[in-house]
């Protein structure tokens, strides 16, 4: 049997790739560079990354900043373990960060990705109570469609759906409320209502604005504002999922900034680092803390990973943090802005589009195939092959495409995102163009 020779063809000879039913999945592209919003591939095709890969990277690709302060890091400190020592970066992120945030947020606890850090918030609320003697409130309150990550108690607070059916009877039982998307606020907060009368309610969770898997369904800040209080009001803990509204996507820094009454413990992680290295992040209020100190060790918070605040990851986010609060990330992210909203007043309405969603650097579009909306839509594998056509790397949730571009992406290259999205529509209509690419895709 020959041997695989193409980078494509060795991969798929070893490796195994996530959300991919690999036994039909075509080979994968092969990336081997990146500068800027563009991805090269192996055959030197350019593919713009619309999407920020997995909405992790911020300023763009091997970014020189960035990079020159990882490799100063590296040359420095690689790793130390977090238990009983510490070091540098991880003391400023940790007071650079908490200058930023919310007044409330007093404590940092380094993890190593998005899902650790719900992981880490969900076990801070459980253990508070329960070092307050009440070890009997341990029910969360979660959106409807919601997702907080793959690990076991992440997923448990996440909505229930063909992802995580298999592992159902493991997970925890919730209570989940509706989005209270424009028009249904009050609908909401009377079910909100009628949970927080119960004794065992411990907290609530939430992606704040933005719910991203769900199709990048929005809701108002005023509604949410008015959830925390009222959850507040019975004793209830609040926490914010900014995996991956932070570090700028919804307008201001962090979507918080728009709330008039904050959570008790925020999650990080995606941007956090300007997608350069994996790290989690949660913060806490001081009560929250404060509930685990003690001279019974017992009390304490048993958790922790072998790359807690690992030095050459915290370096990384503190060079994309230096960048992200520039002015001229400010602009670029004012830019991207400006561009959606246009784009939006273009499109909306339109036959065969059912909505436009936009808030800050995020624009999304719900297709109207004659059907319902449906992550396994069968305009998915269409829309996300049309868009390679078109060197444009996006990731359609089933007939909602999004765009969620890195910061430094050009006027020029959000042109060639919003024509890929004409064409959707056209293909939704069963008409599309001749494509006519710009001089940008060639290397």
């Amino acid at each position: 049997m020959p041997q695989p020779t193409s980078l494509a063809q060795r991969d798929h000879a070893v490796l195994w790739h996530p959300y991919t039913q690999m036994q039909t999945a075509p080979l994968p592209i092969p990336i081997v560079r990146g500068e800027g919003s563009w991805l090269i591939a192996e055959d030197g095709t350019r593919y713009l990354d619309a999407i920020s890969s997995w909405w992790v990277n911020l300023h763009g690709h091997s970014h020189p900043a960035i990079a020159e302060r990882v490799s100063e890091q590296l040359r420095t400190l690689e790793h130390v373990l977090f238990a009983g020592f510490t070091h540098p970066a991880a003391v400023e992120l940790a007071e650079q960060l908490l200058a930023l945030l919310p007044a409330n947020q007093a404590r940092v606890f380094y993890s190593d990705n998005g899902s650790t850090a719900v992981e880490v918030a969900l076990k801070m609320v459980l253990q508070y109570f329960h070092n307050q003697g009440q070890p009997a409130r341990r029910t969360f309150l979660c959106f409807q469609n919601s997702y907080h990550g793959d690990t076991f108690g992440a997923m448990a607070v996440s909505a229930r759906g063909v992802f995580t059916e298999p592992f159902w009877p493991l997970l925890f039982d919730v209570e989940f409320l509706d989005v209270p998307v424009p028009g249904r606020e009050a609908e909401v907060l009377a079910q909100l209502d009628v949970l927080l009368e119960r004794p065992d309610v411990a907290g609530f969770i939430f992606e704040p604005l933005v719910l991203g898997t769900a199709g990048m369904v929005m809701y108002e800040p005023e509604v949410l504002s008015e959830m925390l209080r009222r959850c507040h009001r019975a004793g209830v803990l609040g926490i914010s999922d900014e995996v991956m509204t932070g570090f700028g996507r919804t307008g201001p820094l962090f979507a918080s900034e728009l709330l008039t009454e904050q959570p008790d413990i925020m999650c990080f992680s995606k941007g956090l680092t300007g997608g350069t290295l994996a790290m989690g992040l949660t913060t806490c209020a001081a009560p929250i803390y404060e509930a685990f100190l003690s001279h019974d060790k017992m009390r304490a918070l048993f958790h922790g990973h072998s790359y807690t605040a690992n030095p050459v990851a915290c370096a990384a986010a503190l060079a994309s943090l230096e960048l992200t609060r520039a002015d001229l990330c400010t602009q670029q992210r004012q830019r991207i802005e400006a561009g959606h909203a246009a784009f939006r007043q273009e499109i909306e309405g339109q036959p065969g589009i059912r909505a436009v969603r936009h808030r800050g650097t995020i624009l999304a579009v719900e297709y109207d195939p004659g059907e319902g909306t449906s992550y396994f839509s069968r305009l998915r594998d269409a829309f996300y092959q049309l868009a390679l056509d078109n060197h444009v790397v996006l990731r359609p949730l089933g007939n909602v495409v999004y765009l969620l571009p890195p910061y430094c992406t050009s006027k020029e290259e959000l042109e060639l995102l919003y024509a890929v999205l004409r064409r959707m529509h056209a293909l939704v209509l069963d008409f599309i163009p001749a494509p006519n690419l710009p001089e940008i895709l060639h290397d």
